[in-house]
C-alpha cells in the first residue's frame, strides 16, 4: 500500500494527466486536491482523447473512486459539461465524489476576473479568466459559497440576496458592467445542485476510510510548483497551492498519510501566460519544440512558451515538494535536435547561483548558465525499455537525475499510455535509495 502525491515540477503543463492516468491503474482512490477549471489534463487512450479540467484522471478506470477535494474550486456549469462529455464517450461517472466543503465559482467571479485582468493592461498576470482567483479570494474573505450551500435552497437564497447586491456594486461602479439578478442566478444554481447532488460527500471522511482500509490513494495536483501561490514566481502564479504540501490541506489528511511524492517534468520547459522565463528560446528551436510537442494549453488553447530544461527550478521543486522520484515527459520531442542545452545555474549581477530567487524582479534579470549535450537524432517514440533508448538520450536522463539528485521512475515518449518506460512503479514498486552504491542518482 502506498499513498502518492503527483505534482508538476515546473510551470504546469508537464503531462501530469498522462502520469496520473498511468498510476491510477494501481490506485484505488484518486483525489484532486486544488485548483479549478483553470487546469487542464489531456489523456489519450487508444484513439480517444480526454480533456479533463476538474474530474480526476482516474475516472477512466471504472473501479477507481475519484474525489474532487475541498481545496478545489468548482464551476458547476463546466463540471456538468465535463460529466456529459466523458459519459458520452462511454466513461462511467458513478464513482465520482465531490467534497461538500469545496467552494463554488459564481458568475460574478468570472466577470470580475476578466475585467480585472483587462484593467491591468501591460501588468496583466495571464489568468485564464475563469474566475478562479476571485473564488479563492472570497474563500479567504469568508464570503464564499460552498457545495453544501447549493444543496440548501433557502440557505442559498439567503446568501445570494446579500452577496449579489454587494458584487453588483463592484461590477457596476468599478467595471461598468451590467448587474446580476438574484432570482436568475438562484434558479440556475439550483438546477446545477440537482445534477451534482448524487456525487456530494464528506470527502475527508471518505479519504480517511480509504486510509483505514489501506487502499492505495493517489493525490493529483493541478498547475505546477512555480505557479504555487506561496512558493511560485509571484505574482505570476495561480491562487492555490499545487505543491505537495497542498495535498494534505486540500484533501483533508495529515502529512503522515503521504508515503511518496513524484514530480512530473518535461524534458524541456514550457510556460503559459506572463512572467519571467530565463531559459525561454527566442530562436527557431522554440518553434520546433512547440510544433513537435503540440504546446497549446488544454484550457485556453494559448501557445506555450518553450525553453531549455531548467535544473535550477528543478532542484527548487525537489526541495519545496520533498520529491523522491521524477517522471520525465516528452523526451521524444527532442529527437530531432543536434544539441540540447540544460540550464545548470543563473548569473545574477555577474554572480553565478544554483538557487532559485524569490524576487520576480531579480528572477527576470537572471541569465541562464548552460551546459550543452549532444542530441541523439533518432526516434525514441517506440522505445519501451531503457536499453531501447540511444546512449545520448540515456546520458541526458542521467544528467538530469544527477543535477536534481533524485531518480527518474518514469519516462514518457508520447501521449499514449503505451508510450512509456516505467523504471519503477511509485505505488507498488519498492522505494529505492536515492543514490546508487557509487553515490550517483539512479535513473
Amino acid at each position: 500500500m502506498a499513498n502518492v502525491v503527483v505534482i508538476g515540477a515546473q510551470w504546469g503543463d508537464e503531462g501530469k494527466g498522462k502520469i496520473t492516468d498511468l498510476l491510477s491503474k494501481s490506485a484505488d482512490v484518486v483525489v484532486r486536491y486544488q485548483g479549478g477549471v483553470n487546469a487542464g489534463h489531456t489523456v489519450v487512450v487508444q484513439d480517444q482523447t480526454f480533456k479533463l479540467h476538474l474530474i480526476p484522471s482516474g475516472i477512466l478506470y471504472p473501479e477507481t473512486e475519484c474525489i474532487i477535494g475541498s481545496g478545489t474550486v468548482i464551476d458547476p456549469e463546466i463540471l456538468i459539461e465535463e460529466l456529459d462529455t466523458v459519459e458520452a464517450l462511454g466513461v462511467s461517472t458513478k464513482n465520482l465524489r465531490i467534497a461538500q466543503t469545496a467552494h463554488i465559482t459564481m458568475p460574478y467571479h468570472r466577470l470580475i476576473d476578466n475585467a480585472s485582468e483587462e484593467r491591468r493592461g501591460t501588468n496583466k498576470i495571464g489568468t485564464t479568466k475563469r474566475g478562479i482567483g476571485p473564488t479563492y479570494a472570497d474563500k479567504s474573505e469568508r464570503t464564499g459559497l460552498r457545495v453544501l450551500d447549493l444543496m440548501d435552497k433557502e440557505g442559498l437564497r439567503e446568501i445570494l440576496e446579500w452577496t449579489i447586491p454587494y458584487k453588483n456594486e463592484v461590477l457596476e461602479r468599478m467595471y461598468g458592467l451590467d448587474p446580476l439578478d438574484v432570482e436568475t442566478v438562484l434558479a440556475q444554481y439550483l438546477e446545477y445542485a440537482d445534477r451534482l447532488r448524487p456525487h456530494v460527500v464528506d470527502a475527508s471522511l471518505n479519504i480517511y476510510k480509504a486510509l483505514q482500509e489501506r487502499r492505495n490513494i493517489l493525490f493529483e495536483g493541478a498547475q505546477g510548483t512555480l505557479l504555487d501561490l506561496d512558493h511560485g514566481t509571484y505574482p505570476y502564479v495561480t491562487s492555490s497551492n499545487p505543491v505537495a504540501g497542498g495535498a494534505c490541506v486540500g484533501a483533508g489528511v495529515g502529512p503522515t498519510a503521504i508515503d511518496r511524492v513524484i514530480g512530473v517534468a518535461k524534458a524541456y520547459t514550457t510556460r503559459v501566460g506572463e512572467g519571467p522565463f530565463p531559459t525561454e528560446m527566442v530562436d527557431g528551436v522554440g518553434e520546433v519544440l512547440g510544433d513537435r510537442g503540440a504546446e497549446f494549453g488544454t484550457t485556453t488553447g494559448r501557445a506555450r512558451r518553450c525553453g531549455w530544461f531548467d535544473a535550477v527550478i528543478g532542484r527548487y521543486a525537489v526541495r519545496i515538494n520533498g520529491l523522491d522520484c521524477l517522471a520525465i515527459t516528452k523526451l521524444d520531442v527532442l529527437d530531432t535536435l543536434d544539441e540540447i542545452k540544460v540550464c545548470v545555474g543563473y548569473k545574477i549581477n555577474g554572480v553565478v547561483t544554483e538557487h532559485f530567487p524569490s524576487s520576480a524582479r531579480q528572477f527576470a534579470s537572471c541569465e541562464p548558465v548552460y551546459e550543452t549535450m549532444p542530441g541523439w537524432k533518432v526516434s525514441t517514440e517506440n522505445c519501451r525499455k531503457l536499453e531501447d533508448l540511444p546512449q545520448e538520450a540515456l546520458d541526458y536522463l542521467k544528467f538530469l537525475a544527477e543535477l536534481m539528485n533524485v531518480p527518474i521512475a518514469i519516462v514518457s515518449l508520447g501521449a499514449g499510455r503505451h508510450q512509456t518506460i516505467v523504471v519503477e512503479d511509485p505505488i507498488h514498486g519498492p522505494k529505492r535509495a536515492l543514490l546508487d552504491a557509487d553515490g550517483s542518482p539512479v535513473i
